[in-house]
């Protein structure tokens, strides 16, 4: 059984980025001011602040990724409170938060959220037309998972 959950118009973005990929998130989000003002931001500790300051709007900041901020995003992603998320992660150095990244990530895709983890990808997300209307995502039912049959 397959459940589904409805993306409004404004979606309700979320957007966090490595220390070596702040300014390209930034850069990004600059360039995509106009049609990111259409929505709802939240954003991790200082890439949030950075955010505000640069699209001179309001963004939820939470907490800094390595301090729970990415649980928080990831909960909000299993609550259904987020459709989309933008995190520019650096591929090429070692995170000390990197059991916490990962767990964002496979949350992310256990709820079937739309993820875009750089630059080309976000321009396609912000673009589709997906991201001019309402929007119905199906999301797994783990009911059966819930319901298995744990032997001790």
């Amino acid at each position: 059984m397959v459940t589904s959950r409805k993306m409004l118009l404004r979606k309700r973005i979320a957007m966090v980025a490595h220390d070596n990929k702040k300014k390209e998130l930034i850069d990004w989000a600059e360039a995509n001011k106009t049609v990111l003002a259409r929505h709802e931001l939240f954003a991790t500790g200082t890439t949030g602040k950075l955010l505000e300051d640069k699209l001179d709007r309001p963004v939820k900041k939470l907490l800094s990724g390595p301090l729970g901020g990415d649980q928080q995003i990831g909960a909000m992603i299993a609550a259904g409170d987020l459709d989309v998320l933008v995190f520019f992660w650096d591929p090429m150095e070692a995170q000390p938060h990197d059991s916490d990244v990962k767990a964002l990530l496979r949350v992310a895709i256990a709820w079937n959220c739309v993820v875009a983890n750089d630059r080309a990808t976000a321009d396609f997300i912000l673009t589709s037309p997906f991201m001019q209307t309402e929007y119905t995502a199906d999301i797994p039912d783990y009911s059966s998972y819930l319901k298995r049959r744990i032997d001790r």
